[in-house]
């Protein structure tokens, strides 16, 4: 795609990913991609993704089911929408009037780092709308953002920082980095999908300020308020843990398991927090097979002996 501009390459989406159409909400408008039939399943990304995060997940569920694929405003999207509130409670609130806009619920919801915590308050203000409940790692409890990243909030607050960000993003060795999308995998992202994640902020007007504005929201009292309803919904639960994720440690998928009242810990392993990077084809699997079970199957099972701290 070396023949592309810097916009297209940004705004560009995998055609794996499906037929791709425009979503008109309140917010404003989002690209949504759909493909396959049967029982639905709706894919939350993260903060500085987008929908290609699912484009190596999607392939392997869309004979049986129908995948839709949301391209959510967290910083690498490709239209803004200034008039959108992107704190945690907003973002849940997009994805509940894209739910119903579709009419494709109760879906089984499947969310990813911080899209993770988008799909716990949409489980905590709307559960009619949730069959089942996927959580890969993700951010909960106290742990959002992760320290490690807990400096993305005052780049935000601070002139100028937001916009030197988004320039360092434009180099491949930068994008590589543990400050950046390096320690979210365990191999490097493929070229064009990589370039779709850093290059937005950059690439697009609009889409720097979106980020700014998602950043300076990111408050972990969101997710603990998020925790205080897991024990009240009643739905099935896989947390599709990544067994070596830096970020969200095996604890908070025990916690988790402990906190749902009908979960199971299904661990990734050879994965770190962008598990749809690293093991698609085991996602997807655990996926699955989750659908296909019985509810009353589901059983915790214990963390990885190692962690580490």
């Amino acid at each position: 795609m070396t023949d592309l501009t810097i916009e297209e390459r940004a705004t560009w989406r995998h055609s794996d990913l499906g037929e791709r159409f425009e979503l008109a909400l309140p917010e404003g408008r989002i690209d949504v991609f759909r493909r396959g039939a049967g029982e639905p399943i709706v894919f939350v990304h993260g903060v500085l993704v987008n929908a290609n995060l699912w484009r190596n997940v999607v392939p392997r569920l869309a004979d049986e089911f129908q995948c839709t694929t949301l391209d959510l405003p967290l910083g690498s999207h490709a239209r803004p929408l200034p008039d959108a509130d992107l704190t945690l409670p907003g973002l849940a609130r997009l994805v509940v009037g894209a739910l119903e806009a579709m009419r494709v619920g109760p879906v089984t919801l499947v969310g990813n780092d911080s899209g993770g915590a988008v799909c716990q308050l949409v489980a905590a203000t709307r559960p009619d709308l949730i069959k089942r409940l996927v959580l890969t790692s993700c951010d909960a409890y106290e742990n959002f953002p992760p320290p490690a990243f807990g400096f993305l909030k005052l780049l935000a607050s601070t002139p100028g920082a937001v916009a030197a960000l988004a320039a360092g993003l434009r180099l491949r060795a930068v994008q590589r980095l543990p400050i950046a999308y390096g320690w979210l995998t365990f191999r490097p992202i493929d070229r064009d999908a990589s370039d779709s994640y850093a290059l937005p902020p950059s690439a697009v007007p609009g889409i720097r300020d979106d980020l700014r504005r998602l950043l300076r929201g990111l408050d972990k009292r969101h997710t603990l308020t998020a925790a205080r309803s897991f024990a009240g919904f009643v739905r099935p639960v896989l947390l599709a843990w990544s067994a070596d994720d830096r970020f969200f440690l095996p604890r908070y998928a025990t916690r988790m398991a402990e906190d749902f009242p009908n979960a199971r810990i299904e661990w990734i392993p050879d994965a770190r927090t962008l598990s749809p990077e690293d093991q698609p084809a085991l996602l997807a699997t655990a996926i699955s097979t989750f659908i296909g079970e019985n509810p009353s199957a589901l059983v915790r099972n214990p963390a990885p002996a190692r962690e580490d701290a």
